[in-house]
């Protein structure tokens, strides 16, 4: 207390403790937030912007993680060298949007075995590319099966190149986002029995909010089927749309205590995507709240 007489001391103290008291009154007071996030897929209203252009409409909307889909404008691929690299996750940094992963095409349901391992080569080069530029994952696709191979030995193709992905991400820190997509691979019951293969804890899948995901019993019990497998994304489209229950996604996530990200995947092309974009964060608010 060098320098500080006793008179000043106890009243620094005296609005410490007042400090400290209405911080803890206002946490008893603060209703429970849901961790459940809103990001960006770069698919359709993002594929046409460099990346300080998305990150900044990103921003701007508050919509504050990205997903970003290859082979678009932001032009984030493994051909990047060690500066680009480098560029590439400094921009990230120096903003408040998250570079939640990369969304690639890579698929494992190859009955040629060079494709297969092509494939499987080439999601590595994107994990590299990932780990480089401070993403958190990659996401990749079953992505069919096909009628001249069992069922059953497609499924394990598919998990066992999950299993080997996943092994070769957790050195990374990345991890690996199976979306559930493809005309049958999509179907949840396949979807679960891929996973049943694809053991490994960083081989996690990314929802995908099919039409697909009411068949059978329905959503909840699709749902209820993989949602211990969840990783930290999770695709859907505009949400005011009403051909999906998305008040009844956004409900089981904050009852599972998801903390991952919702990603808009959106299919239609507005004249104004930041316009929509700022429309889809209220609504996102919206469903939250009640939630």
């Amino acid at each position: 207390m060098a320098g500080i007489d006793r008179k000043t001391f106890l009243k620094e103290l005296a609005l410490l403790a007042g400090t400290s008291l209405l911080a803890e009154t206002a946490f008893a007071f603060e209703p429970a937030k849901a961790a459940v996030k809103l990001g960006f897929v770069t698919y359709l209203w993002g594929k046409d912007w460099d990346l300080p252009t998305l990150i900044r409409n990103c921003a701007d909307t508050r919509i504050l993680g990205v997903e970003l889909r290859v082979e678009h404008a932001h032009n984030v691929m493994p051909e990047l060298n060690a500066a680009q690299r480098r560029d590439v996750k400094k921009r990230f940094a120096d903003s408040p949007v998250q570079l939640v992963g990369l969304g690639t095409n890579q698929q494992f349901d190859y009955v040629d075995q060079a494709q297969l391992k092509a494939s499987i080569e080439r999601a590595k080069a994107f994990i590299r590319l990932s780990a480089d530029v401070g993403g958190t994952g990659v996401k990749v696709k079953p992505n069919a099966l096909h009628k001249e191979v069992p069922v059953e030995k497609t499924i394990t193709q598919i998990g066992e190149s999950l299993n080997e992905l996943a092994r070769y991400g957790a050195d990374l820190g990345q991890q690996i986002r199976l979306e559930v997509h493809g005309e049958e691979t999509q179907e949840l019951p396949i979807t679960k029995q891929i996973m049943d293969v694809a053991s490994h804890p960083n081989a996690t899948i990314c929802w995908n909010c099919n039409p697909q995901d009411l068949n059978g019993k329905g959503f909840e019990s699709n749902f209820n089927l993989v949602k211990d497998r969840f990783g930290a994304t999770c695709h859907v489209r505009e949400l005011d749309r009403t051909d999906y229950p998305y008040e009844a996604l956004l409900t089981n996530l904050v009852k599972m205590n998801y903390n991952g990200w919702v990603l808009l995947e959106c299919h239609t092309n507005p004249p104004d995507k930041v316009k929509s974009m700022n429309e889809q964060r209220a609504v996102f608010d919206r469903m939250i709240a009640k939630a």
